[in-house]
């Protein structure tokens, strides 16, 4: 027993002292490797020290890994690969089309001012703030410095936040924030928009004319920014971002992607369908368009433009885009809804659909990586698997393909 008890104060005295441990490696970094690329990026001593001189490591960030160690296995499971309604719930999406459309009217000369010169519709910017941020109204709760400063020691990419780190640090040399006013999520995106530093220094802009780039607080300066990333990234004036569809099952739905386009006329005449039987806008049908079947044949499909594709460079998730082009349609046009629904799916482990992927790549397919999320890569791999193996292709996961696919 008295052994015990040794062993108890032994281990309550020891978990402080590594706390303390890796705290005191922290600072260690911040001043061995941090600091010396700072100086080097221009930023002064005074800006350093005000922007991190206090600060401690925050271990209840996601992602976190003790330094130098690999990645830990992750069991998930995410909206998107089990359950892409979920990405569509009515309320959320009702919320930012009801808003979206009052806060269009109150800053329409904003609005058609930033469309007029960047080519980004209002109805797309809308969306994006409000999927983001709530349209600013969604407490931004950390300091990016802790949070940055943190995930750059410790986090399974560290190169990537070290590199954001110091770019949060130049933004501060310069003059557009202080280390206060610089709050972020917990994955270090910044302000109303959700810009990483990077993107801050590359893309925001001044639009309300008050000599900085403010998206934490700035209306104009966060939409104009959006704006300016979807510009840069590729924005089509004039084009839409897609169009709902049906696809006939003698369409494979393993012709899914933005690297097999045809022009939408040439869809059209393979049998795919708007869904409010509108033919395709002239100019669009002799355009080119991709399709897109986010769950395979158990979703919505759609005809989707290049403009699309942009969206997804401002986050790479299918459904994001997604949402984000139906949401600015609804605020401009009206609350209707996809015309076709989401089937139930399976809930599966991420681990599990990226076992499955793995054996895939062994047969030769490319899935686009073992990651663990179906996107169109998979998708088309699992389509054109069903086909080769005498199934009706769906290309889309479930438990029971995962274990046929071996």
């Amino acid at each position: 027993m008295f052994r015990f008890a040794v062993l108890l104060l032994a281990l309550l005295f020891a978990a402080p002292a590594a706390t303390q441990s890796l705290q005191a490696q922290y600072e260690a970094f911040l001043e061995g490797t941090i600091w010396p690329q700072a100086k080097l990026a221009g930023v002064s001593r005074k800006t350093f020290d005000g922007a991190m001189g206090a600060k401690r490591l925050n271990t209840d960030i996601p992602g976190l890994v003790t330094p130098g160690a690999k990645e830990p296995p992750r069991r998930m499971r995410q909206a998107e690969f089990s359950a892409p309604a979920k990405y569509f719930n009515e309320r959320n999406i009702g919320y930012i089309t009801a808003t979206g459309r009052s806060l269009a009217r109150k800053y329409a000369s904003t609005l058609a001012s930033i469309e007029k010169t960047y080519g980004v519709p209002a109805r797309i910017l809308l969306a994006i703030w409000g999927r983001e941020s709530g349209f600013g109204r969604v407490d931004i709760p950390h300091d990016a410095f802790q949070v940055l400063g943190t995930k750059a020691f410790m986090s399974t990419r560290p190169e990537l936040f070290r590199r954001e780190l110091i770019n949060a640090l130049v933004i501060v040399q310069l003059g557009h924030a202080s280390p206060s006013a610089m709050r972020s999520s917990w994955a270090g995106a910044m302000g109303q928009p959700q810009f990483l530093p990077s993107s801050y220094l590359q893309y925001a802009v001044d639009f309300d004319g008050n000599g900085h780039p403010d998206i934490w607080n700035s209306v104009p300066d966060t939409l104009a920014s959006i704006a300016a990333y979807l510009k840069a990234s590729g924005w089509v004036p004039g084009r839409d971002w897609g169009f709902e569809v049906t696809v006939p099952a003698s369409v494979s739905c393993a012709l899914e992607g933005p690297d097999r386009g045809k022009r939408i006329s040439d869809w059209a005449k393979l049998g795919i369908r708007r869904v409010s039987g509108k033919p395709f806008p002239e100019h669009e049908a002799r355009a080119e368009g991709f399709l897109l079947m986010p769950a395979g044949r158990h979703g919505p499909a759609f005809i989707a433009t290049p403009n699309f594709y942009v969206i997804k460079e401002y986050n790479e998730s299918d459904l994001y885009a997604l949402f984000v082009g139906h949401a600015g349609d609804r605020i401009q046009w009206g609350d209707s809804r996809f015309s076709a629904g989401w089937d139930r799916t399976d809930s599966m482990l991420r681990s599990d659909i990226a076992k499955m992927q793995r054996a895939l790549e062994g047969k030769g397919y490319d899935v686009g990586g073992a990651d663990g999320l179906p996107g169109f890569k998979t998708r088309r791999s699992i389509g054109d698997w069903q086909e080769k193996n005498g199934r009706t292709p769906t290309c889309w996961p479930s438990n029971a393909l995962i274990s046929a696919i071996r």
